[in-house]
């Protein structure tokens, strides 16, 4: 692929760009004094920027690159998971948000301790950081990839530069730096995309209407296959895995529940996970139908043979767009990959302070624990910027699919964890503890004997097992984790006694504290 030079003024953007993003770790440096500050703003951050920040959160390179490769090479089958996330979450996030905001400090898996005891708190959260880095190797390897072949920029430095930018605005600014980055971002985000795909429209003989007929006769519509069938990518597969998709990244992951506790009360919180839920579909939609477009397109365009699915938008980009517009695209698309990440890496020390750095040195002073939270930041900064450098090495192709695969081999059963705490006040910690390590036992056999590896066309499954061997689409392998955490864990708790428990860790208690505000509402107004 063909490198084109970018002018000065692509180059002013992108330099501009990444000067903000400096300016807003500067800007809110003097208010880090404490961890609380350091992690969750003191409540000082309104909610429509929460809101922002929530989108931004969840919206990376995957999107601005995964999202148009999938929608050029195939139909929208891939967006079915992000579908079923406001299906799912608008008849769940009224609880979720204030049980969290009520029962926990700063991490997630807290609650996780508080209804089951420290190894399921323990689980779920090294179940986070490996899903964490794994995503975050992913978003540097995809920005890496299309800013060198568009710019021609070695791959490594591209990752290094990112990276070390993200560190300092995390080290200097804190969770209140990044969300309001995420703001600056998210209206970037918005006009880069809208931008893009009107000038495709423009750009295709017959436009719109010309898009859907050719899009629909090759096969690049829709959300199908139909059949019922788990042993491939299916519409039910990824609308099943959508559900419990949603239930994990709104009710368990700590990038999203760290942003309820910024919020000032838990009305804030719940408007601005709305607006966040509300605002990722169109965009998610936005980003895919890109990709479609893209492929109408160069059906009456020609395209060198060496562009393939993933690279074709950073091409057309290069290619078909004047100079300014290219450094804003460019731009945006940096700042989406700066802005996941600088989340990705606040919740993964917040974590690490939590669950890991206050066990092990409790009752110290604060300021021990916000030095020891820098240091975890630029730690796991690095460790980011090491994975995406293997992904560089390795190579790779299809990688939304595998990021949505090593997200539903690292979730291991964490909503099933999370379902039967709130809804079942029967399940006790003994159960669960039961239903984890036949979780972690029943996800090893699975990935083992489905998984292949080597070099070339030479590869072999890690375990053969012949006819028992796991064969369906490994989307399903996170699903089956969580029911068999509910199913096994519910009835493993049968032979231990029922828990004594704080009626604030289930959803009948939210219920009941409901009804009895509504009363007490009530009897004033009748005084």
């Amino acid at each position: 692929m063909t490198k084109p030079v970018l002018g000065i003024i692509d180059y002013s953007i992108i330099i501009a760009v990444l000067l903000i993003t400096l300016y807003f770790g500067l800007r809110y440096a003097r208010n880090q004094k404490t961890t609380e500050a350091y992690f969750s703003a003191k409540g000082r951050v309104p909610s429509w920027a929460i809101g922002m920040s929530l989108l931004a959160t969840l919206i990376s390179s995957v999107t601005f690159l995964g999202y148009p490769g999938e929608g050029f090479s195939n139909n929208w089958i891939l967006l079915v998971q992000g579908l079923m996330v406001p299906i799912v979450l608008l008849g769940t996030i009224w609880f979720i948000v204030p049980l969290y905001r009520k029962v926990i400090g700063l991490s997630t898996y807290e609650y996780f301790e508080k209804r089951f005891g420290s190894f399921a708190r323990y689980y779920s959260s090294i179940a986070f950081v490996l899903r964490q880095f794994s995503g975050m190797g992913t978003v540097f390897y995809l920005l890496a990839v299309a800013l060198s072949s568009m710019t021609g920029f070695n791959t490594f430095w591209v990752i290094m530069v990112v990276g070390v930018i993200i560190i300092v605005v995390n080290l200097l600014g804190g969770i209140e730096a990044v969300i309001w980055l995420d703001v600056f971002q998210g209206f970037m985000l918005f006009a880069s995309g809208i931008l893009v795909l009107l000038v495709i429209i423009f750009s295709v003989n017959g436009g719109l209407s010309t898009i859907w007929e050719v899009a629909s006769a090759n096969g690049r519509t829709g959300f199908g296959p139909y059949d019922i069938d788990f042993t491939r990518l299916t519409f039910i597969v990824m609308a099943i895995n959508g559900m419990f998709y949603a239930i994990q990244k709104y009710g368990t992951d700590q990038t999203v529940i760290q942003r309820y506790l910024t919020a000032r009360s838990d009305k804030s919180a719940i408007r601005a996970s709305l607006l966040g839920i509300l605002l990722t579909v169109p965009v998610w939609s936005l980003f895919m139908f890109i990709g479609t477009a893209l492929f109408v397109y160069y059906q009456q365009q020609s395209l060198p043979a060496d562009v393939n699915a993933n690279s074709v938008f950073p091409y057309f980009i290069m290619t078909e767009l004047p100079s300014g517009i290219v450094g804003f695209i460019l731009a945006a698309m940096i700042s989406a990959a700066i802005c996941s990440l600088s989340a990705d890496l606040n919740s993964l020390a917040a974590v690490g302070i939590e669950d890991y750095y206050k066990k092990i040195r409790p009752g110290k002073i604060d300021n021990e624990y916000l030095l020891a939270s820098r240091w975890m930041v630029a730690l796991s900064g690095f460790i980011a910027i090491g994975i995406g450098a293997i992904y560089i090495n390795v190579g790779g192709e299809g990688v939304l699919g595998i990021i949505f695969t090593l997200y539903a081999i690292f979730s291991g059963g964490i909503v099933g964890i999370f379902l039967l705490g709130v809804f079942s006040a029967r399940a006790n910690r003994q159960g669960v503890n039961i239903a984890i390590i036949v979780c972690i036992i029943f996800t090893s056999y699975a990935f083992l004997t489905s998984t292949k590896i080597g070099l070339g066309e030479e590869k072999f499954l890690l375990l053969d097992m012949g006819d028992y061997n796991f064969t369906h689409d490994k989307l399903m392998l996170g699903v089956y984790s969580h029911l068999i955490v509910i199913g096994v864990g519910y009835l493993a708790s049968l032979f231990f006694p029922k828990p004594t428990l704080d009626r604030n860790l289930l959803y009948s208690g939210w219920i009941a504290g409901r009804r009895e505000e509504k009363a007490q509402n009530l009897a004033n107004k009748n005084q």
